[in-house]
């Protein structure tokens, strides 16, 4: 494993501040870091996202300026903002850290984050850099999770709910049950790994690196993610829209595990593309922590053989379902 990033003494933050995520307001979040930072001692930068396509824009010039002056680049705000932040961090090496501010929180949770500003600030400003694992889909970073099919039109389609109604968690289930009333496609994909090939027909692949996530629906390969060096995959077995919708059902009620409809394993990594006969696509669209974007075929996914340098209390305990 590679050393740690050496931090400063006085090591400056360089935040990353998503205006739009989360319930909370923006600027009650900009006047807390900037309080406690001064409080601390802490040179702060921070840089406020004003449009969607500059977050990787942002998140570079952040790690970039952290690595440079032995700081850390902090992202504060959902998934999709922590998202961008990390995989620039994992790129590069550099120390990373967290203000969570969006609905779930997962990443921030599993390691031991708290959601309130002030309690989060306080685990930032007191912790050290401690290697954390991340996913890779096609070279890029994933913290939480990534899918191709059903569950990333869900995600992309949720995005027009939490417009309409707010950033709760009702409105993200209401969405998937809108989504499913649609229809969905069944897609016929070969996975291959360490030399074996087997054939899925589904209309998700759902790759996960949250044992919490895992945890909360009942899918106990979310233990090996949980133990390390280990991602864990969920792929559903061709079914109705009814039949789908008892499974979100079951899945909300921690017990998607049990459904034999439901087919999980854990991996390191996995090659996925469309079987022989199927449809075959160049590009697909994946969702990565809840970002959706265009990716080339075949998928691989893996464990990062890098480390996230996680800014994080040496006894940060992981919140349980």
């Amino acid at each position: 494993m590679p050393p740690a990033p050496a931090l400063a003494p006085d090591a400056p933050l360089f935040v990353v501040l998503n205006r739009g995520s989360g319930r909370g307001s923006a600027d009650e979040a900009r006047q807390a870091i900037e309080a406690a930072c001064r409080a601390a001692g802490r040179p702060l930068t921070l840089r406020t996202i004003d449009r969607a396509h500059r977050v990787p824009e942002l998140a570079r010039e952040a790690v970039a300026s952290a690595l440079a002056q032995g700081g850390i680049a902090v992202a504060a705000g959902g998934d999709g903002t922590i998202n961008a932040v990390a995989h620039a961090a994992l790129r590069a090496g550099c120390a990373f850290g967290v203000l969570p501010q969006g609905t779930f929180n997962y990443f921030s949770r599993v390691h031991g984050i708290p959601a309130p500003i002030e309690e989060s600030l306080q685990s930032l400003l007191t912790g050290t850099p401690q290697p954390v694992q991340a996913g890779e889909v096609n070279d890029r970073a994933f913290l939480v999770n990534a899918s191709l099919g059903l569950y990333a039109r869900m995600l992309e389609e949720r995005e027009d709910f939490k417009a309409r109604f707010g950033r709760r968690r009702w409105v993200a289930f209401g969405a998937a049950l809108a989504t499913l009333l649609k229809g969905f496609r069944t897609w016929t994909l070969t996975v291959s790994a360490g030399g074996g090939t087997q054939v899925l027909r589904t209309p998700t692949l759902f790759v996960g690196n949250n044992a919490l996530q895992f945890e909360q629906v009942g899918v106990e390969e979310g233990q090996a993610v949980e133990e390390g060096g280990a991602l864990a995959a969920i792929a559903l077995e061709p079914l109705g829209r009814l039949a789908m919708i008892g499974l979100v059902l079951r899945a909300a009620m921690g017990r998607l595990g049990n459904a034999s409809k439901v087919r999980s394993f854990a991996f390191r990594e996995i090659e996925v593309q469309a079987a022989a006969g199927a449809p075959q696509r160049r590009r697909v669209r994946v969702a990565t922590d809840g970002e959706v974007q265009w990716m080339d075929m075949p998928l691989r996914f893996r464990v990062s053989p890098r480390p996230l340098w996680l800014v994080k209390p040496l006894d940060a305990k992981a919140e349980r379902a």
